[in-house]
């Protein structure tokens, strides 16, 4: 059973924003994450993450002068967690729909209070057998840049994948390819995925 993480709170074709049901639960950045309505599952890859306050405005203070452990401050101040949220946004990159899966925007946005959750290892490895979803990533305006995000991405699908090495060998080609002669974005993103 996949790990159900967050519900959908904003959607648009291209991106969704969830809040995660745990404080401090973001899925990593650049991991593959899917919501769906049962007709269609939207794929989507984690490219920010954000914990604050669930007032607008109101911004946390510093409150572990006296305690010895960061645990002390949530135990000493219970009322954080309500008052506190993580926040995550996804980027787009697929969809499975009538059991096809596709690596292009789907026709419709995620749904508002969709469940999303993590992908499980088995459905990475399905994901990112084709690498025509790098296409979105990298066209991508971000916080991070998209350099970033593509290696984040393919170093943590490379763990869903029998032999990590050979997979990671197989998407630089495919960046190469890509990036034919934007060699900083190239080399910024082939530093980064062999780390």
């Amino acid at each position: 059973m996949p790990f159900k993480i967050g519900e959908v709170v904003q959607a648009s074709t291209s991106q969704f924003q969830a809040e995660c049901y745990e404080l401090h639960g973001s899925p990593p950045f650049g991991s593959l994450v899917k919501t769906g309505d049962g007709l269609i599952d939207v794929y989507a890859v984690v490219y920010n993450a954000a914990t604050t306050s669930i007032e607008p405005g109101r911004h946390p203070i510093a409150r572990g002068r006296d305690e010895m452990a960061e645990e002390d401050i949530y135990r000493s101040n219970p009322q954080l967690a309500k008052l506190l949220r993580t926040e995550f946004e996804a980027l787009v990159v697929g969809h499975r729909e009538a059991g096809c899966l596709r690596h292009y925007l789907p026709p419709q946005p995620a749904r508002i209070h969709g469940f999303v959750y993590v992908c499980e290892p088995d459905e990475v490895r399905e994901f990112s057998r084709s690498f025509d979803f790098l296409r979105l990533l990298l066209d991508a305006r971000v916080p991070a840049s998209a350099e970033e995000l593509v290696a984040a991405c393919l170093r943590q699908a490379s763990q869903a994948h029998q032999d990590p090495r050979t997979f990671l060998v197989s998407a630089a080609k495919e960046v190469v390819i890509l990036l034919n002669g934007q060699l900083d974005s190239l080399n910024a993103i082939l530093r980064r995925i062999k780390a």
